[in-house]
């Protein structure tokens, strides 16, 4: 049985009635009035005394019985609050649910059930609240709003479970038991407000739209993450469709983009794209999309410019705008994931992109100075971290560096990149292990020295690559032999370790240390044989080939050596092993090297391999006629 006010006393009630709701309605006003005050104190302020109003109007309402007659302005109370306290506070905290708890609690004890309910928690608060509300019809608008309250909390925090009962039972006669979530949300018709009811921030029918922009996009960027890109395509769509803010709908259309990329309609994704980047706003992810578009399109100027215009766009400080005294859409969107499309990373982590990009494209000059720049970053100071970029995964430090001395090398700049090599060494000698025993121990211990030894001999491989560039003949085959005597007391990392990273993956994989130990053999071995010393070349190129089987440019040396030293049976039986393989892919086509280490190769190949084989079918035909 519901409370009722003592007779005698309603004109008092009235009286006390008209004057909360008065309240209610100048702070929702004064609320308005911050809104409209941009990025400033006096919105800051005006907005917290809001607050603090609300919450001693709630305060004042909560202290006495309740009753049917009060609960539609004290539950619209607790929404303004809600609403407030959120849009301030840039996202929903626990005790947040414990004001709609409370609100839920009020309804029932109007109705005597209370305690019946409690032990059921807030899911089985709003079944009960729901199943009477048919009793009160006055509070549905108000608990609509709660509602959608609540669904944005358990939006925001990933109770999806929860938030498709909460719609099911609010849509009990427009959709039945659909758990389609989405459906859900669009098929929820809020309950208009009366005309004189008091006053709300953010109506009910305004965060309907909020959530389903909200979980539209969220779903369509989870679809897409799982690679189900129709399903993504369409979710999307909705998203866009829907109460999209300028920042949200730029994120949108580059998610649109990257889906329509993957389904193979570029021309569309880059309508998308182009929409994305008008206007002021984050340039970043749309800009990382279309350098992705048009690598995939093989426009490789274009892919560039697109990365050195990301560049400049992570450059400038974005200067946040006042977030609107609502419930908007970026307060229901999953924190930023670096695995996330989306994902443009820091300045540096750009910056590597294109440098990379540069060294593989050959833009070798401008990748030079784009990792001289890199390195400037995070030297100075103001990158004090470098993860890997979101796409493709990066290196690590070491790595930067040493990528660094390969582009300035393969443009030329010899002593550029020995200086490059001497920094990265005077950062890492120290914490090499002094014999094979200590490498052991350290293997054991600190997680970075496993892969130092492979980063100190790659950049001894580069240095001795740098003095062939000079014409130092001695250094290099110093700085060869240094590099292969490091290199054969490391192993690859301990399985009982756990999982590496992708960086560490990639420089102390067996495929790895084989292809960095042929690089050094066969760069060794090509300067015994410019200074004429064929029979040492011979002894690198048959290690070469022992230590990596899979490297067929360490067989073609050897055949051209065996050829020079007039040992034909043993030319012979491996140009019939190459002439086997030629047809066949090369192994190392699947691998996935480090970049330095790719770099590297490219500058030992044989020039034309095919030729080689040639001559030497013919130099055999010719022997034959003899």
């Amino acid at each position: 049985m519901a409370h009722r006010t003592p007779p005698g006393s309603s004109a008092s009630h009235a009286s006390c009635l008209d004057l909360w709701r008065e309240k209610n309605d100048q702070l929702v006003q004064q609320a308005k009035v911050a809104q409209d005050s941009g990025l400033s104190p006096r919105r800051q302020q005006l907005a917290q005394d809001a607050l603090e109003g609300l919450r001693g109007l709630l305060h004042s309402l909560q202290g006495l019985p309740a009753a049917v007659s009060v609960l539609p302005l004290e539950l619209t109370v607790i929404c303004n609050f809600i609403t407030l306290r959120a849009s301030l506070a840039q996202g929903f905290t626990e005790d947040l649910a414990q004001d709609i708890q409370q609100g839920l609690e009020r309804v029932l004890e109007t109705q005597e059930q209370l305690k019946a309910r409690l032990e059921h928690g807030l899911r089985g608060l709003w079944d009960s609240v729901l199943h009477v509300s048919s009793l009160l019809p006055e509070l549905l608008p108000a608990l609509h709003h709660l509602a959608g309250l609540q669904a944005a909390l358990w939006l925001s925090t990933d109770r999806l479970g929860d938030l498709t009962l909460l719609l099911q039972t609010l849509n009990v006669s427009q959709s039945g038991a659909s758990e389609d979530l989405l459906l859900l949300l669009k098929t929820w018709r809020p309950p208009a407000e009366e005309s004189d009811a008091p006053l709300t921030l953010q109506d009910a029918q305004d965060l309907r739209g909020v959530l389903l922009t909200a979980f539209a996009y969220r779903q369509g960027l989870q679809e897409l993450i799982t690679g189900n890109l129709p399903r993504a395509l369409s979710s999307l769509h909705e998203a866009a469709s829907g109460l999209c803010p300028r920042p949200v709908l730029v994120q949108v259309y580059t998610a649109l983009g990257t889906c329509l990329r993957k389904m193979g309609s570029p021309q569309r994704a880059l309508l998308y794209l182009v929409a994305a980047l008008k206007g002021e706003s984050t340039w970043g992810p749309p800009l990382l999309e279309a350098s992705r578009l048009y690598r995939q399109l093989e426009n490789t100027a274009a892919e560039i410019e697109c990365l050195e215009l990301l560049v400049e766009a992570l450059s400038v400080a974005h200067i946040p705008e006042a977030p609107q005294l609502l419930i908007e859409v970026e307060l229901l969107l999953p924190r930023p994931d670096p695995a996330s499309p989306l994902h443009c990373g820091t300045q540096s982590q750009a910056k590597y992109l294109l440098a990379s990009r540069c060294l593989q494209t050959g833009r070798a000059e401008n990748a030079a100075e784009h990792y001289l720049d890199l390195l400037a970053l995070l030297l100075d100071g103001s990158e004090p971290k470098f993860s890997p970029p979101p796409c493709p995964p990066g290196p690590c430090v070491p790595e930067v560096f040493l990528e660094a001395a390969a582009a300035l090398i393969q443009a030329g700049r010899a002593q550029d990149a020995l200086t490059v090599c001497e920094e990265l060494l005077s950062r890492m000698s120290s914490l090499l292990p002094k014999r094979p025993r200590l490498w052991e121990d350290a293997r054991r211990g600190t997680k970075e020295l496993p892969h130092c030894s492979p980063w100190v001999s790659a950049t001894y491989l580069l240095q001795g690559q740098a003095w062939v560039q000079l014409g130092a003949q001695k250094e290099a085959i110093s700085e060869f032999s240094r590099c292969l005597e490091l290199l054969f007391q490391a192993t690859p990392k301990d399985k009982e370790q756990g999982p590496a990273s992708s960086c560490e993956q990639g420089c102390t994989s067996d495929v790895a240390l084989q292809q960095l130990r042929a690089a050094a053999l066969i760069s060794r071995g090509l300067e015994w044989v410019a200074s004429g010393q064929d029979t040492k070349a011979l002894q690198d190129f048959l290690l070469s080939v022992q230590v990596c089987p899979g490297n067929q440019d360490a067989s073609f040396h050897l055949l051209q050596t065996l050829r020079r030293l007039d040992r034909r049976d043993e030319a012979t039986a491996l140009w019939r092993r190459l002439e086997a393989q030629t047809e066949l892919p090369q192994e190392n086509a699947a691998w996935s090297l480090p970049l330095y280490l790719e770099t590297c190769l490219g500058w030992i190949h044989p020039p034309d391999r095919e030729t080689l084989l040639e001559e030497f079918r013919t130099s055999l035909l010719e022997t034959r006629d003899l």
